[in-house]
């Protein structure tokens, strides 16, 4: 007998979902929203990069460490999401499921994401980062998985692998738009509007099918043991992996560490590895730790982790969330400091506003606040999860 989801409690909607992967997901969510509060309240924000090894100090550094673990870890679960999709579609019907999402997600970045960013609806500069970085990974990957999966992996492999290969390229040719568009990170000033290309798309691309190859062992026949011996393995593989060619400081990122006023710095020169774009040694630095992560969460949830998966059932929910909520507060906050509000109204990056010079709060109240607005959205991330669970037949909730 076909019974109705609706006809149930929704205590008792059962989910198919993968809540190790849930659980990854809503976690490097949250430790996104920390950074994004710093970006707009932290004073040091305004005045210097909290990685800057002459300005930083260990609180600092780490806050902003910390957070490099989300883009990596999410682009990767993408992947072996689109895989895990794909069991219940035929090629054709994956194809063109990524194809649409990784042009709504493009068109998002433009219109809804960037907005978010800057409150200005002339629109003077488009912010290209992690979501317009999804979105062109997703069409990429719509057409790879036609190719055998071994072929698939190579690639993915080769792009995180070998793409350091440019980094000269990137040096000798700094304001080249096609390097930008593919590895270097850049800002192209124009009328009516510039553009910000803060993620270049190689290396995500590479993350993506390597993660699309690495959602089989999720499949529901694939043995649990073997499957957390896998990521154990492959984890500490990582691991050991990024520490042997940080040691050689040869190859793997176009910032070689160096020794510090301090042994404690030199340490943090080790670990300051390449974001834009992310350097082989990032991806190995970040993915390893989440793949030890999802070896050792595949167990039963408790009252944190109940919350916590929450929110990586509905991460652009809350992404699109949380960049509005914040950017709110962050005009509340100006007006508060004696500043107007229309220096909160932006025409880039907020820490590029020379008019909020001197405008900011300790971390001490950053970490304050993000506490807040994470516990302040989660009733809204938990209706928005309820909502999606028991209105499955919807297509376009499978967009947000």
């Amino acid at each position: 007998m076909h019974i109705q989801p609706t006809a149930l409690p929704l205590s008792e909607v059962k989910s198919k979902r993968i809540h190790s992967i849930d659980l990854l997901r809503g976690t490097v969510m949250i430790i996104m929203a920390l950074d994004h509060v710093r970006d707009y309240f932290h004073a040091g924000a305004f005045q210097f990069d909290p990685t800057d090894l002459s300005r930083t100090d260990l609180p600092l550094f780490f806050t902003r460490w910390m957070t490099h673990f989300c883009a990596p870890v999410f682009t990767f679960l993408a992947g072996a999401s689109a895989f895990l999709n794909g069991v219940k579609k035929t090629k054709k019907e994956l194809s063109f499921f990524l194809f649409t999402r990784g042009l709504w997600l493009v068109i998002a970045e433009v219109l809804i994401v960037t907005f978010g960013w800057t409150f200005n609806p002339q629109y003077p500069v488009l912010i290209l980062q992690v979501i317009w970085a999804l979105g062109i990974s997703m069409m990429v990957l719509s057409a790879m998985i036609y190719l055998p999966r071994t072929l698939i992996l190579i690639i993915g492999l080769t792009l995180i692998g070998a793409h350091n290969l440019l980094d000269a390229a990137d040096t000798a040719n700094p304001s080249s738009f096609l390097l930008s568009f593919l590895h270097h990170q850049h800002i192209f000033f124009g009328k009516p509007f510039s553009v910000m290309l803060g993620y270049p798309v190689i290396p995500w691309i590479g993350i993506m099918l390597t993660g699309y190859v690495f959602g089989q062992l999720y499949l529901p026949t694939f043995d649990t043991a073997k499957r957390r011996k896998s990521l154990r393995w492959l984890g500490l593989g990582a691991i050991v992996l990024f520490i042997l060619i940080r040691l050689i400081n040869a190859y793997g990122d176009p910032h070689h560490w160096s020794a510090q006023r301090s042994t404690l710095f030199t340490c943090l020169s080790f670990l300051n590895v390449t974001k834009y774009p992310p350097s082989l040694l990032y991806i190995l630095m970040t993915l390893g730790p989440a793949l030890l992560f999802l070896a050792f969460t595949e167990k039963p949830l408790n009252r944190l982790t109940e919350k916590l998966v929450v929110f990586g059932r509905v991460p652009m929910f809350f992404y699109l969330l949380h960049i509005y909520l914040i950017h709110a507060l962050a005009v509340l906050a100006a007006v508060l400091s004696g500043y107007s509000w229309s220096d909160m109204i932006l025409t880039g990056w907020v820490s590029m506003n020379s008019q909020l010079q001197g405008y900011g709060y300790s971390l001490a109240f950053v970490y304050v606040l993000w506490i807040i607005i994470v516990i302040g959205v989660f009733p809204l991330c938990k209706w928005f999860d309820n909502y999606k669970r028991l209105h499955r037949t919807k297509w376009w909730l499978s967009y947000i």
